[in-house]
């Protein structure tokens, strides 16, 4: 499968595979008015999201590969998750929830992303964390 945001068109597709395919840091791979769906390669070697907040949305995450800690709470400073999560776990992140997920592992943690509403451009393809940081400014 080619790894492009595929807007508003219907698709069908294995989303394990697409998840696992990815090496990108983020990968929008649909972008619908209501949510969105977006593939991250997070590297080994404490690599992470890094500590965030979405004020208007909310998320929904899922590992296909590698571990890590995942850790939220209503304050930055007030942590009341703190996980670990491995391969074919979720986790649900509500809107003003502020939250990181770190790849405690050896191999590269691969997880995908629903967004609703969609909190990224359309066709956003970052290779790295630092790309995302500068483009999101």
């Amino acid at each position: 499968m080619e790894l492009k945001d595929y807007g508003k068109e219907p698709i069908a597709f294995n989303i394990e595979e697409a998840t696992l395919q990815n090496d990108r840091y983020r990968t929008t791979l649909w972008t619908g008015e209501h949510f969105q769906i977006t593939l991250m390669s997070i590297p080994p070697g404490g690599g992470d999201i890094g500590m965030e907040i979405h004020s208007h949305v909310d998320q929904f995450l899922r590992l296909e590969a590698g571990t890590g800690k995942v850790e939220m709470g209503k304050e930055k400073d007030q942590i009341t998750v703190s996980q670990v999560v491995k391969a074919d776990d979720a986790i649900v992140i509500p809107a003003n929830t502020w939250h990181n997920v770190t790849n405690i592992g050896d191999v590269p943690m691969k997880l995908y992303s629903i967004y609703s509403p969609p909190n990224h451009p359309f066709n956003t393809q970052e290779e790295t964390k630092k790309e995302a940081f500068e483009q999101e400014g």
